[in-house]
């Protein structure tokens, strides 16, 4: 193993142990820390909270490294930049899959219903929609130079719908509450110190979190191209010979 990919290893292992041990703390003070909501919020149910928004949070956070990774690989048709766009967008799907399924578990008790075809979750719904098919995209042809511009076309395109996700509780009448933000962590949440505290531990741990899952599927996607470029270029130096057929045996008839 080469002295940078060493490194990058050992960057990637305290990443993962500074997230990990970030969890921890952020699961403690969830659970044992933050006061249970009145009925009305769902009580101990509201407790999803700490990890819906967050997840939000890293799918935002996932779908701008997608568009920004994807302008700079039409301008530059760098693998390096396709492939960070590619790792960031499996990975927001993921999360935006974790928000569509913990916000329902939270709307049915408070909600009444699971699903409510308002702004915020119809346009969440759209943007996971938008980056499956961005993921789907890429396995419609062998050609990965094709694929890349593609997926990058939709990746741009694609983000478009995140600050309409994010600002429709304000543009439009919704049932979704607004919750607290980095400038105003107080307006509109209800939320105390002690809930605060675990509401910002949990959206570092899960950026944390985020930011070791990116580097490790960073990495796995340079082995990928490592392992193709070995074995095309095995492939270039030992071409498949034809088969030799014996002197006097017909081809097909057994010896």
């Amino acid at each position: 193993m080469s002295s940078q990919g060493a490194a990058r290893r050992s960057y990637s292992d305290v990443l993962g142990l500074a997230a990990w041990a970030s969890v921890a703390v952020a699961l403690y003070l969830v659970f044992f820390v933050a006061r249970e909501a009145d009925i009305s919020m769902g009580g101990q149910l509201q407790r999803i909270f700490y990890f819906h928004v967050p997840a939000a949070w890293i799918s935002y956070l996932s779908f701008a490294i997608v568009f920004l990774a994807s302008i700079a690989y039409l301008r530059t048709a760098s693998r390096r930049w396709d492939l960070l766009a590619h790792s960031a967008a499996e990975i927001g799907v993921v999360f935006c899959t974790l928000v569509l399924i913990t916000g329902p578990i939270w709307a049915r008790p408070v909600w009444g219903t699971w699903w409510q075809w308002d702004a915020r979750l119809t346009s969440t719904l759209v943007l996971w929609l938008t980056y499956v098919g961005y993921l789907f995209i890429r396995n419609l042809t062998t050609d990965g130079a094709r694929a890349g511009r593609l997926a990058a076309v939709i990746g741009i395109t694609g983000f478009v719908d995140v600050p309409i996700v994010h600002f429709s509780v304000q543009w439009w009448r919704t049932l979704h509450p607004s919750g607290p933000t980095v400038s105003n962590p107080a307006a509109d949440s209800g939320l105390g110190g002690a809930e605060l505290a675990a509401f910002f531990a949990s959206l570092a741990a899960f950026t944390l979190l985020f930011a070791w899952l990116l580097s490790l599927r960073t990495r796995l996607g340079r082995l990928a191209d490592r392992v193709d470029s070995l074995a095309v270029a095995t492939e270039s130096r030992n071409p498949a010979e034809p088969q030799r057929v014996p002197a006097g045996n017909p081809v097909g008839e057994a010896t």
